[in-house]
């Protein structure tokens, strides 16, 4: 069973730092895409970032370049988001999201396994 666990949300202050992790279990085949996704309420889910386990290709959404970072750290089969220089724009619920695929995947309906979220709240 595939099992993808989000932790490292929290409440932060604008301009100040977290870093997302998710857990991922019980894929059977090495090579999968992971993808981090937010939705604000009353807001459509959103792509942040993406990145391909196999070889660490990876994709930002405009509103995060230069301040995110997505890596993974495969002996582990964790995927980390990290956040600096956060936005009161930024709050909402991330959730990490999987694929098996040897490439990047772009949009959410790509994806077929899914974390439970974790809460990011950004005070200004």
């Amino acid at each position: 069973e595939v099992q993808l666990v989000e932790s490292g949300g929290g409440l932060v202050q604008a301009g100040g730092s977290l870093k997302l992790s998710c857990v991922i279990s019980g894929f059977h085949y090495g090579h999968y895409a992971i993808g981090w996704f937010r939705q604000a309420p009353g807001k459509a889910r959103e792509g942040v970032s993406c990145i391909s386990v196999r070889d660490g290709d990876a994709l930002y959404a405009d509103s995060v370049k230069g301040r995110f970072t997505i890596s993974s750290d495969n002996p582990k089969n964790t995927v980390y988001l990290e956040m600096n220089n956060l936005e009161p724009e930024d709050t909402a619920d991330y959730y990490c999201a999987a694929a098996y695929s040897d490439y990047i995947k772009r949009t959410w309906i790509e994806y077929s396994y899914w974390g439970q979220g974790t809460q990011v709240t950004v005070s200004s």
